[in-house]
Order: C-alpha cells, then sequence, then structure tokens
C-alpha cells in the first residue's frame, strides 16, 4: 500500500527552489548595497585623513600685495603635477591610523627651485609612506618666485634659470627664499602649537625638506630661538644656498642625503656638513653613488631609491619611530 504524501510536502518541493533564489537575489541586493556604503565610508575616511590649513592668521607677512593666482602645472614630459606661484602658504595634514600612531610629526618641504613644488614625489608620497609607519606628516606649501600663467613661457624661464645656475652657482637663491624660510618657521610654530590635537609630541616634531625645501627645513633648525625649532631634521638634496650662515652651538639631530652625481648642489651639502663638523656637531650623512638631483620618491633602480629607508631608521636609532611608553 503507496501512503499519499502530504499536500504541503508537495508544495514545498516545488516552492523550495523559488524561494531560494528569491532569498539569494535578496540577500545579494542587500550586500551590494553594503559594500557600496563602505566604499563610500572609506572614500569619506580617506577625503578626512588630510586637512589643508593656513598657517598665518590672516594674510601671510610680506604677501598683502600679491596678486598671482596660484595653479597647478604638469611637468615637462606629464610624468607629474606641481603647484606654483603660492601666496597663501598651508600644511595638509595626513594623520596615521590612530591605533599605529607612535606619536611623531614630520613636516615635508617639496623642492623646486622656489618658482613650483613638487608636491607628488617630495610631498604627498612621502607623506604616506611615513602615515603607513605610524608617523603624522605635515606637507608644507610655502610661499614661490611669481611665475608667468602660461605654462609654455613658465617652463621656458624655468629651464633657463637652471641652466644659469649651473654656471653661476646657486647663491641667487638666497633672495627668493626669504618668504618660504619664514613659512618652514611658522609651520614647525603651527605644528607644535596644535601636537596635542594630532596625536603627536611637542618634542618629536621633524622637518624633512627636499632641494629647495631642503633650504627652508636648514633656516628651521638655525632660528635664533632654540625652543622654537623642529626636533630634528633632514635636508635631501640641498641645504643653505649662498654662504653658510653662522652655525649655533646647539642644534637638533640632522640627517643630510644626496648622490654624487648631482652637480646643482653636491658643493652646497658639502660645505654645509664641513660647518656643521666644525661647529662640533655629528650630522648623518648618505651620499648615493648615483641619483641626480630630485629623485625624491621616485624609483630609478638604484641605491638612492633607499634614502628613505636610511631616514626611518636613523629616526629609529633616535626613538621617534616607536611610541614614548616602549
Amino acid at each position: 500500500m503507496v501512503t499519499p504524501r502530504p499536500l504541503a510536502s508537495i508544495r514545498w518541493r516545488k516552492t523550495a527552489p523559488l524561494l531560494a533564489a528569491q532569498v539569494f537575489e535578496y540577500s545579494s541586493r542587500w550586500l551590494r548595497f553594503a559594500l557600496l556604503i563602505s566604499a563610500a565610508v572609506v572614500t569619506q575616511a580617506a577625503a578626512a585623513a588630510s586637512q589643508e590649513i593656513s598657517i598665518w592668521p590672516g594674510v601671510a607677512p610680506g604677501s598683502e600685495k600679491a596678486e598671482q593666482k596660484e595653479q597647478v602645472s604638469v611637468f615637462p614630459g606629464g610624468k607629474a603635477n606641481v603647484i606654483r606661484n603660492v601666496t597663501k602658504p598651508t600644511v595638509t595634514v595626513y594623520l596615521p591610523d590612530p591605533a599605529k600612531s607612535v606619536g611623531t610629526g614630520v613636516i615635508v618641504a617639496p623642492g623646486g627651485a622656489f618658482r613650483v613644488l613638487g608636491i607628488e614625489a617630495e610631498g604627498i608620497d612621502v607623506a604616506k609612506w611615513l602615515n603607513e609607519r605610524g608617523i603624522a606628516a605635515f606637507v608644507l606649501k610655502y610661499r614661490l618666485v611669481e611665475t608667468p600663467s602660461n605654462d609654455t613661457l613658465m617652463w621656458t624661464q624655468f629651464t633657463a634659470r637652471m641652466m644659469a645656475t649651473k654656471i653661476t652657482g646657486t647663491a641667487g637663491f638666497v633672495d627668493d627664499a626669504k618668504f618660504g624660510i619664514a613659512d618652514g618657521i611658522q609651520a614647525v610654530k603651527v605644528v607644535r602649537a596644535r601636537a596635542k590635537e594630532w596625536n603627536i609630541g611637542v618634542d618629536r616634531i621633524g622637518f624633512v625638506g627636499f632641494s629647495a625645501g631642503a633650504m627652508v627645513a636648514s633656516y628651521s633648525m638655525l632660528d635664533p630661538s632654540e625652543a622654537a625649532r623642529p626636533n630634528f631634521v633632514a635636508p635631501i638634496y640641498g641645504a643653505p644656498l649662498g654662504e653658510v650662515p653662522k652655525i649655533p652651538a646647539k642644534l637638533p639631530p640632522v640627517f643630510l642625503a644626496y648622490a654624487s652625481d648631482d652637480s646643482l648642489v653636491r658643493d652646497r651639502i658639502d660645505a654645509f656638513y664641513a660647518a656643521l663638523r666644525k661647529a662640533g656637531h655629528h650630522p648623518e650623512l648618505h651620499v648615493y653613488a648615483k641619483g641626480g638631483h630630485g629623485f625624491g620618491m621616485n624609483k630609478q633602480g638604484l641605491s638612492s631609491d633607499y634614502w628613505i629607508e636610511d631616514l626611518y631608521h636613523w629616526m629609529e636609532s633616535l626613538g621617534y619611530t616607536r611610541p614614548v611608553a616602549e
């Protein structure tokens, strides 16, 4: 005798696959929605990770009559963007994951002959690298010499200026640097004043500068007020241009790095290093066989590619790569 199956069982067998498909589609929709929301949150978090703030209250001293408009230009060859005609100096704040923070902050000053700022390979890329290792970074956009708004004319003049520098030397940049130097000194004050807000120690503030930015960084540590100086300084392929300034008896630790085939500034760096040693200081010096001028975070397959690792190891020896409590 065959026992008839319950009607409900028969209906379930017919409808179960359909119901499962509907549940799967419904779940998939919610999953896609959740992923979209997560992506939006991540995007917003990334946008919030950096904040640009002015370093002077109101107009920067000396720029009251400046009329040039800040603009972004493409470096010849289309490889990178540069910023020029800066009249409103700022720092853009890049903070690490709070769980990784070591309580150290570094001001980063890009180079560009006081006419442009190599904001990517000598600014943002450096900041991100430091963030990954728990170090806060503050990319400094300092004031520059006015240049023509037309890109073609500007690059023609820029190239001529750099060619002339190879013949006449770098002393001509001294007058160009005055506003940038003032902005560098002010940036140290701003970062130190807001250190608690950014979870860094007031005695754990460094300054890394490249080329012209290295001159800005160098003068920040030569400030007459010892308390106003950064706690460590790293001029990368750069130094005070023109005559070597008077070296104070007390200075923060110094890290210098350049490539020996850098004909533009190597003599000035050597002179600065010699002056530091003569004054009784012991700067760290890294001279790479090749790399040219302006290598920044660009990879060339050379030992100079690893300058930032060398900088990090030097900072590690000073205790700036780990929290104070450790």
